[in-house]
C-alpha cells in the first residue's frame, strides 16, 4: 500500500529529531508507546487495575 523504505523512514527520523531535538526523544517515545498500549487496551475491553480500584 504505502512504500515506506529505508530511505523515507531515515528522512522521518531525521526530521522528528530538527524538530524535537535529541532531549525530548525518550520523553516522546514513552508518551507514544503508553498511548498506544491505553489504546489497545480500550478497544480489546481490559481495563487498568489502578482505575478499576478508585
Amino acid at each position: 500500500m504505502f512504500g515506506l523504505g529505508l530511505p523515507e523512514i531515515a528522512v522521518m527520523l531525521v526530521t522528528v529529531l530538527l524538530i524535537f531535538g535529541p532531549s525530548k526523544l525518550p520523553q516522546l517515545g514513552k508518551s507514544i508507546g503508553s498511548a498506544i498500549k491505553n489504546f489497545r487496551n480500550a478497544v480489546s475491553g481490559k481495563e487498568n487495575k489502578k482505575e478499576s480500584l478508585q
